[in-house]
């Protein structure tokens, strides 16, 4: 699909794979981003033939890398109508997260300032598990677990197949490579088993552990290196 132009400068610096549009518009607000030699403003707007550039200060290259727990309730980005968003109420000043979970899911989220892992964790070419944990409303099915696993036809899409953890009649694990729009929920839709809360507990090798809700803790040590390796950044 062809992007159209004038395109606002946050969407360009994402499509460019710097950062998401919340951490473009960081880099603007620090003075990092020139357009044709001068200083971008937020909501600036660029065309193909524009000179865009983005520096790097000492500072910027220290990437810093959180666990954090997103409560439910809390919307992740762009909240409307007096919503909470992780900007106000996540104590990490600079941090921009990476994907997002919908307001009435929970769990984890990787907060940095490194916008190189944005597209390598999120862009569907790439798979990389996410385990999350969900409970129902309802006694899921005897051959919930055979359907769940096999790939659930969402409407637009056969999903792809997981890896699906029976814990009791109306709770269960899932490890997914894909991340659809509310594709958990829908999944369970069609296996008539509407989601009661759903938390997700896993990116990759980063696990949620015993993080509090709204809290959080660095990501470092070898941690840090076999996420980043898993990658293709080290």
């Amino acid at each position: 699909m062809e992007e159209k132009y004038p395109m606002r400068i946050n969407k360009y610096l994402a499509l460019k794979n710097h950062s998401t549009r919340r951490g473009a518009d960081v880099l603007i607000e620090k003075h990092l981003v020139l357009i044709n030699g001068r200083f971008a403003e937020l909501g600036d707007k660029v065309m193909p033939t524009d000179v865009v550039e983005v520096r790097q200060n000492k500072k910027a290259l220290n990437y810093e890398y959180y666990a954090y727990y997103k409560p439910r309730g809390i919307v992740t980005l762009a909240p409307i109508g007096g919503q909470k968003d992780i900007k106000s109420t996540a104590n990490l000043k600079d941090m921009f997260p990476v994907g997002r979970l919908d307001k009435e899911s929970e769990g984890l989220l990787i907060m940095t300032n490194d916008g190189r892992i944005t597209d390598r964790l999120l862009n569907p070419i790439h798979t990389h598990d996410k385990e999350y944990v969900v409970t129902t409303k309802q006694k899921l099915r005897n051959n919930f677990q055979e359907k769940m696993e096999a790939g659930v036809d969402i409407g637009d899409v056969v999903t792809k197949p997981a890896h699906v953890n029976i814990i009791s009649e109306n709770k269960f694990s899932v490890t997914l490579t894909e991340g659809k729009k509310h594709q958990i929920r829908r999944m369970c839709d069609a296996l008539f088993a509407e989601v009661d809360t759903l938390k997700r507990t896993r990116i990759m090798n980063i696990t949620l552990g015993k993080i509090s809700p709204n809290g959080y803790r660095k990501i470092d040590g070898e941690e840090l290196d076999i996420f980043l390796k898993s990658l293709g950044l080290k």
